[in-house]
């Protein structure tokens, strides 16, 4: 049974589209079948994958009204082992739009129910805020990803993102659980990268993984050319420690 997994950080600018890019394309260069979605309204993903965000289409907004059914919505074989349900700008004002509608928060977790057999991986990329969007996210997750930015203000409302996932545990998604942290943004020509990796590990009571996501010019040109970094450049630092992350996930002993 495939495995969800939210990417989630309310702070944003941490890389977190970045993760979870090049996490579904990493898994699905290693013949993992992988659905990304799209969940956040300022569609990163969508456009990072290489399809027009703004095009008329079915989109993940429209499939969590029932205006369509999951397959109407899914972009199939979007690279090899990729397929992606893209975001919408609607989603912008989904808190108001699915306020008759019963239990919103499972609304995700019940579209995805007959999906997980069909999918090793499903990569859920999350708003940078914990509204409704991320609880529907997160109460239909297996597990959730957090990047932090090797910056001084990296735990900055992590504090909060944790207590939120401990509220969805306790009150929507019993099995929910953090796989991991995963640095970002790394810098290796200063201090200060080093001093918060190091802080973090000191300070964190989580899993936090090995691979540090280093800064990487061919990593943030990627999207433009809207192809994940292991197909734009397989030999950049950037697409080996996505790598190298995607491998950490795989063998995640929560699931073996």
């Amino acid at each position: 049974m495939g495995r969800i997994i939210g990417i989630t950080n309310q702070k944003g600018g941490v890389g977190k589209t970045t993760t979870a890019i090049n996490l579904a394309g990493a898994l699905a260069s290693k013949g993992k079948k992988v659905l990304a979605i799209d969940m956040d309204p300022q569609g990163n993903m969508t456009s990072g994958l290489g399809v027009d965000k703004n095009r008329e289409q079915n989109s993940i907004y429209e499939t969590l009204m029932g205006d369509c059914n999951i397959g109407e919505s899914m972009i199939v074989d979007l690279f090899p082992n990729i397929n992606l349900i893209p975001s919408s700008r609607n989603l912008a004002g989904i808190e108001v739009d699915l306020l008759d509608v019963d239990k919103p928060q499972m609304t995700l977790k019940n579209i995805l129910r007959p999906l997980r057999k069909k999918f090793d991986f499903i990569i859920i990329d999350c708003p940078p805020a914990l509204g409704m969007l991320t609880v529907n996210a997160l109460t239909a997750a297996d597990t959730v990803i957090v990047p932090i930015q090797c910056e001084f203000f990296a735990l900055d409302g992590l504090t909060q993102l944790i207590y939120t996932i401990n509220l969805i545990r306790k009150k929507l998604n019993h099995n929910l659980e953090i796989e991991g942290v995963v640095f970002t943004m790394y810098d290796s020509r200063t201090n200060l990268s080093a001093e918060v990796v190091e802080n973090v590990r000191e300070n964190l009571d989580e899993i936090i993984y090995d691979t540090v996501v280093p800064r990487n010019v061919r990593l943030a040109e990627a999207p433009s050319f809207g192809i994940p970094i292991n197909l734009y450049d397989p030999r950049s630092a950037g697409a080996i420690a996505y790598d190298h992350l995607a491998d950490e996930v795989i063998a995640n002993k929560l699931f073996q």
